[in-house]
C-alpha cells in the first residue's frame, strides 16, 4: 500500500511540476534571487522541523514582494513541490509505521479541504484574506514558543487512532486543507491535535507532508487558473525550496534551531500585527462605502 502511496505521489509531483512550468513559461516568468533564497531557506528549516508558511508569509508582507491579497496563493503554490518532496522522505523513512486508513484518510480530506478553498480565497475581500493570515501568523507565533519552552504536548507511541478519533482527524483536515488556501499552515494544529489523541508526535510528520502534498497540488492547479498568484516569486520558492528540502533531509538531518525560532517569532509577530491592521482598515471603508451605498439619493 505504502508503494502505491509513493507511487500515486511521484505521479503528482510530475503533473504539478510540468503544469507550473507550463504556466510559467506562457506567462514569460523567471524567479527572483529573494524568492529563491527564501525558499531555500524557509523549506530548509520546515524539513527540520520550523514550518515554511509562517516565515513565508512573514517575508512576503515585510518585504512588500506581493500585495496582501497574492500571498496566501502565492506561497502555496510555491512552497508545494518542496513539500511534495519532503512527503516522499517521511514516507520512506516513517510512513510504513502509521496506520494506512489514518494516513489516506487524512490526506484526502485535505486535499478536498484545498480545493474547495481556492475559489473562497479567491472570491474574499482583501481584509478578509488579512485578517485570516494575521490570525494564522499569531496561532503560529504561539506554536513556535510553545515548542521552545516544550509546552507542546508529548504524545503517545501510538500508530493508528480508534475509529471515532480517525473520523474526528479527517473532519479536521479537510477544514485545514481549507484555511491553507488563506495561507494557514496545517503543521501545528495538526501535531497538537494527533500528539492529544496519543499518535507518535514522529509519526505526525508522513500524515501533514502528504495531506500538504495533495491539498498543494490540487489547489495549486485552481489557484494558476484563476491567476491571482505572483509567477517569479512561485518559481524563487520552487527552485530554492527542492534542493534545500533534499539537503536538509539527506545531509544535515538536524540541527539547533531554537534561537532561530525565536527569531522567527519577532517576525512573524510584526508581520501579523500589520496585517491585522490593514485588516482592520479596510473593515472600516468596507462598511463606510456599504453605509454611503445604503443612502438614497436626494
Amino acid at each position: 500500500m505504502l508503494i502505491a502511496i509513493i507511487a500515486t505521489l511521484a505521479f503528482a509531483i510530475l503533473v504539478n511540476v510540468s503544469f507550473l512550468a507550463r504556466s510559467a513559461i506562457a506567462r514569460g516568468a523567471k524567479p527572483t534571487l529573494e524568492a529563491t533564497i527564501l525558499g531555500a531557506v524557509v523549506n530548509f528549516f520546515d524539513t527540520l522541523g520550523i514550518g515554511s508558511f509562517a516565515p513565508t508569509a512573514a517575508w512576503l508582507k515585510f518585504r512588500k514582494l506581493v500585495p496582501d491579497r497574492l500571498i496566501p496563493p502565492t506561497m502555496l503554490v510555491g512552497l508545494t513541490p518542496p513539500v511534495m518532496a519532503e512527503s516522499v522522505i517521511f514516507l520512506i523513512l516513517l510512513g510504513v509505521m502509521v496506520d494506512t486508513t489514518l494516513l489516506v484518510g487524512c490526506a484526502l480530506a485535505t486535499m478536498i479541504g484545498g480545493i474547495v478553498g481556492a475559489p473562497l480565497v479567491a472570491r474574499a475581500r482583501v481584509w478578509v484574506v488579512q485578517l485570516i493570515l494575521a490570525i494564522g501568523l499569531a496561532l503560529a507565533a504561539g506554536a513556535y514558543v510553545m515548542t521552545n519552552l516544550h509546552l507542546f504536548p508529548g504524545g503517545g507511541e501510538a500508530s493508528g487512532l480508534p475509529v471515532e478519533l480517525t473520523v474526528i482527524a479527517v473532519i479536521a483536515s479537510f477544514v485545514l486543507g481549507i484555511l491553507a488556501n488563506f495561507g494557514v499552515g496545517n503543521y501545528a494544529p495538526m501535531l497538537v491535535m494527533l500528539s492529544l489523541m496519543g499518535m507518535d508526535p514522529r509519526l505526525c510528520f508522513p500524515i501533514m507532508a502528504l495531506g500538504g502534498s495533495l491539498m498543494g497540488a490540487s489547489a495549486s492547479v485552481r489557484h494558476i487558473q484563476i491567476g491571482q498568484v505572483d509567477m517569479r516569486v512561485v518559481l524563487g520558492l520552487t527552485l530554492g525550496g527542492i534542493p534545500a528540502v533534499l539537503v536538509a533531509a539527506l545531509i544535515v538531518k538536524s540541527m539547533p534551531i531554537e534561537v532561530l525560532r525565536w527569531m522567527v517569532v519577532v517576525v512573524v509577530l510584526y508581520s501579523a500585527a500589520i496585517l491585522l491592521r490593514a485588516a482592520l482598515h479596510g473593515r472600516r471603508e468596507h462598511r463606510a462605502e456599504s453605509a454611503t451605498a445604503a443612502v438614497p439619493a436626494s
